[in-house]
């Protein structure tokens, strides 16, 4: 049985799920769907081609599937896409995709927004991932599983962010992120691996090793950054995660890099 409060405007052609609440002063267009088991608390609004899946919670002042902002190009709307199970907080901003852009932007299952954080359009967003207070996301940017985006933090357009990622707090990141990395400052450069991440994944003791052992050829040994890479690429057979890195790079061209590297 759907609860909607008598304040709540829902747009004929809205499509709503079953045991869905919807608190007051809500706003829903006529091309959004809203999951079963959803909650929205009170002044949300769901705009545009909106689809949100199942058992999704979402916090007053939030809005998801808004157009992009005023500027050059086309500016048709496309799609948002939300995952299940998962957590807007207040103040929430995501953009639908644009028909130029590809037409989709997609947030994965289970993934957390904390208040004040924003979504620019044609973004992909993976599951499980967090975004914490205030954190920016620009436009056409692709977020892998498990990544955690510390609070304030600005993510430059068209940057790929691995999976199992830890971005620190008050970071600008404007390069490329490879998986299980561990980056922080203003202008943000790679420290390491996200180790707490990867225990939390279940990483073994021989799994750590064997990636700290990359990550210390590819980014801390002597000489030109090619070389390197050419060197570690035998080390693909040895871990499927060191196989997710260097396809991760061989897909990209601007990549985060340690602050003092050899190169």
């Amino acid at each position: 049985m759907n609860r909607i409060d008598p304040t709540a405007r829902i747009e004929d052609g809205a499509v709503i799920g079953d045991d869905v609440t919807i608190g007051p002063y809500c706003i829903i267009g006529s091309q959004a769907t809203i999951g079963p088991g959803s909650t929205l608390i009170s002044h949300v609004n769901v705009g545009g081609q909106t689809t949100i899946a199942e058992n999704c919670t979402i916090y007053p002042f939030v809005s998801l599937g808004g157009p992009r902002g005023p500027s050059s190009g086309n500016n048709d709307s496309g799609r948002l896409e939300i995952g299940k199970h998962c957590t807007f907080r207040e103040s929430v901003t995501i953009q639908s995709g644009t028909v130029a852009g590809g037409g989709v932007t997609s947030v994965g299952d289970r993934c957390f927004f904390m208040n004040n954080s924003s979504v620019d359009h044609n973004c992909r967003i993976g599951n499980d991932v967090i975004f914490a207070t205030s954190t920016t996301l620009g436009e056409n940017c692709q977020i892998g599983d498990f990544v955690f985006i510390g609070g304030l933090s600005i993510i430059r357009d068209s940057v790929r962010i691995g999976s199992q990622v830890m971005i620190g707090g008050l970071s600008g990141v404007h390069r490329d992120i490879i998986p299980f990395g561990l980056v922080n400052g203003d202008h943000a450069h790679l420290q390491g691996l996200n180790i707490v991440g990867m225990k939390r994944r279940k990483f073994t003791k021989e799994r750590l090793q064997i990636m700290r052992s990359f990550y210390q050829k590819l980014f801390v040994y002597p000489g030109r950054f090619a070389d390197r890479l050419a060197a570690v690429q035998s080390l693909r057979t040895m871990d499927t995660a060191i196989a997710e890195a260097l396809d991760f790079i061989a897909r990209g061209q601007q990549l985060c890099m340690p602050l003092h590297s050899p190169d």
